[in-house]
């Protein structure tokens, strides 16, 4: 039987001080002392890569520069380092291994780049060797030579890769035990998910849920990588964590899995013109613009010609305003909009026709006075536009009236 192989991703107040750092090293250390083949990909201590992106811009540098992933790569750098140096105390070899140095291949835009390959032979060789790689992770090496960062969690991202690429499962450790079927800071009777598909965990994390970066379930998913989100707080081996898995793997699911939310949402809309001329005029304007957009809506308005609606985050509205407006205004239509809205979604597996779902969605929120603005729906959730000021009085409803509060759940 073959060994078995892990990959072990730390980062944030996992990396905050020596003494974090120690932590996570024994949690590494009791993995390989039970004969499992291991390998670290680590971020940035906490911190560091703020502190950093104001040193380079404080210089004229600022993100989507070269120069500037250079310097932010330095954190993980530093870190692939004091882990190994923490490895070594536990008694195991280790050596730092930077990203670009395997290579970690990588295209598109300093800040934003994407993986398109990497090199597993080298951590073959050391992981058959009783030697531990620790990985700086966030970044890799562009086709000019130069190193480029994946941005924001990237990390996530790399140690998805990295278990792609040696043939090993993933263990993601953060500040929290695991996926929850709701913010627990909202709903304090949420539970702990016990595993969950890589389709609704894409879904949770697109909505905002921190816990994983949406580019690394998406590269778990296409790879076939196991995940687990761990909490690297608990005590080595102690963390029972959430599995995100393939769906077919998963047995006694529920059909709602979790509430998520996200909030500074906004309403924008487009009046007159007829049939699908006007929504392709707003379109174009905003995929210009740059914009992206969610929920969408068309109808016919009693006063004629017709009405195309979208929701767009609130950061972008102005954006959207100008480009919907610029666009608008040659052809007659008048535009509107509307800020200081949210949205809830409920998340779970082969929502796309199930009624009853759909039923208590808008029946809960209805008797708790929740307008509902626009709706969207898709086979992993049913999303509703709200006030914001609604906004947790619809989570825990919601969350309430699937019953999502009761033993720790596969999903």
């Amino acid at each position: 039987m073959a060994t078995p192989r892990l990959v072990l991703k730390f980062g944030g107040t996992s990396m905050a001080n020596p003494e974090r750092i120690a932590h996570s090293a024994s949690i590494v250390a009791a993995e390989a002392r039970q004969g499992k083949q291991v390998a670290v990909v680590v971020s940035a201590m906490a911190g560091e890569t703020d502190r950093l992106l104001s040193a380079a811009e404080a210089l004229g540098g600022g993100l989507g520069e070269l120069e500037t992933d250079t310097v932010l790569a330095a954190g993980e750098q530093a870190s692939a380092a004091l882990m190994a140096l923490a490895l070594k105390r536990e008694g195991f070899e280790s050596e730092a291994v930077m990203g670009w140095s395997l290579p970690i291949l990588v295209e598109g835009p300093p800040g934003s780049a994407k993986i398109t390959d990497i090199r597993g032979e080298p951590l073959d060789e050391m992981m058959l060797a009783g030697i531990i790689p620790v990985i700086a992770g966030y970044q890799g090496l562009n086709a000019e030579g130069r190193l480029a960062t994946l941005g924001r969690g990237g990390t996530d991202l790399s140690a998805a890769a990295v278990a792609a690429a040696v043939g090993a499962e993933c263990d993601i450790y953060t500040d929290v035990d695991g996926v929850f079927t709701t913010d627990p800071r909202i709903a304090p009777e949420a539970v702990r998910v016990e595993r969950i598909s890589h389709d609704a965990m894409l879904e949770l994390a697109a909505m905002g849920a921190k816990v994983l970066q949406t580019r690394s379930v998406e590269y778990a998913k296409a790879k076939g990588v196991t995940l687990r989100v761990k909490s690297s707080f608990l005590p080595a081996g102690t963390s029972a964590g959430t599995e995100v898995t393939p769906e077919v793997e998963i047995a006694e699911k529920r059909i709602v899995s979790g509430v998520a939310y996200v909030r500074d949402q906004a309403r924008l809309s487009l009046h007159g013109g007829e049939g699908p001329q006007a929504a392709e005029l707003l379109f174009a304007a905003l995929g210009d613009a740059d914009v992206d957009v969610d929920m969408i809506v068309q109808a016919r308005a009693r006063s004629g010609g017709s009405v195309v609606e979208c929701s767009v985050a609130g950061r972008d509205l102005p954006r959207a305003l100008a480009a919907a407006e610029n666009a608008a205004r040659p052809n007659g239509l008048e535009v509107r909009s509307e800020t200081g809205l949210a949205k809830v979604s409920v998340v779970g597996t082969g929502l796309r026709g199930r009624a009853d779902v759909a039923r208590t969605l808008y029946g809960v929120l209805a008797r708790e006075g929740i307008a509902v603005r626009m709706t969207a729906t898709s086979e992993i959730k049913i999303s509703a536009l709200v006030d914001a000021d609604l906004l947790e009085h619809a989570v825990r409803a919601l969350h309430s009236a699937y019953r999502l509060g009761a033993a720790p759940s596969k999903a």
